[in-house]
């Protein structure tokens, strides 16, 4: 019995071993990692771990590293040449300025257009390319370059930069706005914002986000700008100082890589494989139309009361009276998104300021300084005539001069218009580089007014008199000549001397633009846009509102009384709606998404 049961379990274990798996012996994958530590003479191992393939260990302070795998970069890789449209279109609107006086306040006489708009941002703003890529590579933010290399391409790229400017400025030697110097164009400010911009744009916006080619060119872009506002820079020299920027940049990593070759490449380009146009770019452009708003006596909310005395404002020899601009500085931010290749929605947030070129006749408070009364101020000085006040400026009434010091001081020369708008766009491939794009978009304008401020100073003067009034009408009394009050007062007053503002208005716009592709995420286009809106525009004009604060009560009320022309003691209004037809052509930076 002891048998049989050996027997069964024998064949019982050989029918298990018979129907087993083969036995199989799994062996961790090395992987070779360098693992450091702060301990003297320790001497790296090798553990077991697994590490992405791509991952190199870099020292942040080499000076000449190259990775491997990183392919070296062609001369032509880079060189756009967007800069030379961009300095030549400067060069073009190089002659739209004017020489006139408006501020002779605080010792500024002959000189041009002084605004109290004053801001050193501009100074600081034109470093902020250089500043963030040093700070991201001590950072040990991998960039495009080692040290080495970047600080060889970009010595390059600012000598050639200051080369060009300086060249240029002690060549052409063209005033200042404000009257300063002969060393207006190119904008030295932002030649420098641009190369820092086009630095942080290669060495990070290409190899690791778009959104640092953002930053850089839209902090130039705002220092352009406010090269403008600050009265330091004509819109021609921006636009001419930002084309010398980006070339000068290009140039300088072109030299980089014809020296480095291979040596000191950290990263390469990011690709973005996609078709799809959606993008999101900031724009500079130049306003070309609508460079003027003029008014006619029909314009005048109270002209019968002029009608009624015999006034008439003609203003010039045309018969209108208002404000030439100069070509407008246009600043874009835009964005769109595709749903396919062809069409997308998007929208536009723009900002267009146009400064003012001519006051013709509405701006003389100047002349005044010289002891001279304005030549539109004629009829006026009738009325002063007629009580025996003599405003010429130096000559004494009873110890004190009427007026001793009178002027204008602008406040914002500038007529701004800040547009939002959304539309469809549309997207024409005519190969892998380049396209044709339009848009129809549909918008709300909101314009920020001018504003020039008159001041007066002199002596408060008041009148004795004596009336006789038969049956409501003046037909005899005496006037006594003006002199100080008792208290020997004096007065210091400001005033809105002129204003030219617009209501708020819908506004169409449509345009044409050519795009060129030179990366796969990156493109450059040039574009000309149309934008029609209808304002109603209203200009207040008050050059005589200082006389409420040089006359008495009393005086006041017998000037206003005795005068044949009422109408110029208060302010003149005039009112009138335009439609605005608008043409700019600028370039464009574009990242895609």
């Amino acid at each position: 019995m002891m048998k049989k049961l050996l027997f069964v379990l024998c064949l019982l274990g050989v029918t298990t071993l018979t129907n087993a798996e083969e036995l199989k012996l799994t062996v961790p994958e090395l992987v070779p990692k360098l693992v450091y530590s702060d301990t003297p003479n320790y001497i790296p191992e090798l553990e077991m771990n697994t590490v992405p393939v791509n991952a190199v260990a870099v020292d942040k302070w080499t000076w000449m590293e190259t990775n491997p795998g990183v392919k070296p970069y062609q001369v032509m890789d880079d060189l756009t040449f967007v800069g030379v449209p961009l300095f030549v279109a400067g060069w073009a609107i190089k002659g739209d300025k004017a020489m006139f006086r408006v501020n002779n306040k605080e010792g500024k006489k002959n000189t041009q257009l002084l605004t109290d708009f004053k801001t050193g941002i501009d100074d600081y703003t034109q470093f902020f390319g250089p500043a963030m890529v040093v700070g991201l590579k001590v950072g040990g933010y991998e960039g495009r370059s080692d040290w080495g290399r970047l600080l060889a391409s970009a010595g390059m790229s600012y000598a050639i930069m200051a080369g060009f400017v300086n060249g240029i400025k002690y060549t052409a030697k063209e005033m200042r706005p404000d009257g300063s110097t002969r060393n207006s164009w190119p904008s030295g400010h932002t030649a420098t914002s641009f190369v820092g911009a086009t630095l942080l744009h290669k060495e990070y916006g290409l190899t690791r986000s778009p959104w640092f080619s953002v930053a850089g060119y839209g902090v130039a872009t705002a220092t352009g700008v406010m090269r403008v506002l600050n009265n330091r820079h004509w819109v021609s020299d921006v636009m001419s100082g930002a084309g010398i920027g980006i070339l000068s940049t290009e140039l300088g990593y072109a030299l980089g890589d014809v020296l480095f070759k291979g040596k000191g490449l950290l990263r390469n380009d990011l690709l973005v494989d996609s078709e799809n146009p959606s993008f999101f770019g900031i724009s500079m452009g130049v306003g070309i139309s609508g460079k003027d708003v003029t008014f006619t006596g029909d314009d005048l909310l109270n002209k019968e009361a002029y009608d009624a005395v015999g006034l008439q404002f003609e203003g010039t020899g045309d018969g209108k009276l208002g404000i030439d601009f100069r070509a407008a500085t246009v600043v874009d931010a835009e964005g769109a998104y595709f749903f396919n290749k062809y069409v997308g929605v998007g929208g536009r947030f723009r900002v267009r300021a146009m400064s003012a070129k001519n006051f013709g006749d509405l701006a003389e408070l100047s002349d005044i300084n010289e002891g001279v009364i304005p030549e539109g101020w004629a009829d006026i000085c009738e009325m002063y005539d007629d009580v025996g006040m003599d405003l010429t400026l130096g000559k004494l009434n009873d110890g004190g001069a009427a007026v001793s010091e009178m002027g204008a001081v602008v406040k914002s020369d500038h007529l701004a218009e800040f547009t939002a708008s959304a539309g469809l766009y549309f997207n024409i491939p005519l190969n892998d580089r380049f396209s044709l794009g339009t848009k129809c978009l549909i918008g709300r304008s909101i314009t920020q007014e001018l504003d020039i401020d008159g001041y007066a100073k002199g002596y408060v003067k008041d009148i004795d008199y004596s009336l006789t009034i038969k049956n409501g009408e003046i037909v005899g009394g005496s006037l006594d000549y003006p002199k100080n009050t008792p208290t020997n007062d004096q007065y210091d007053t400001e005033w809105d001397f002129l204003t030219l503002g617009a209501t708020n208005s819908t506004s169409w716009g449509t345009g044409l633009s050519l795009t060129y592709r030179y990366k796969s995420n990156f493109s450059w286009r040039i574009y000309c846009d149309y934008d029609y809106t209808k304002k109603t525009f209203t200009m207040t004009y008050d050059p005589n509102n200082y006389l409420k604060s040089a006359l008495t009560p009393n005086a006041y009320g017998v000037v206003s009384m005795l005068t044949p022309y009422p109408p110029l003691m208060d302010e003149t209004v005039f009112k009138r709606s335009k439609k605005m037809n608008y043409f700019t052509a600028g370039i464009s930076f574009l990242v895609s998404l």
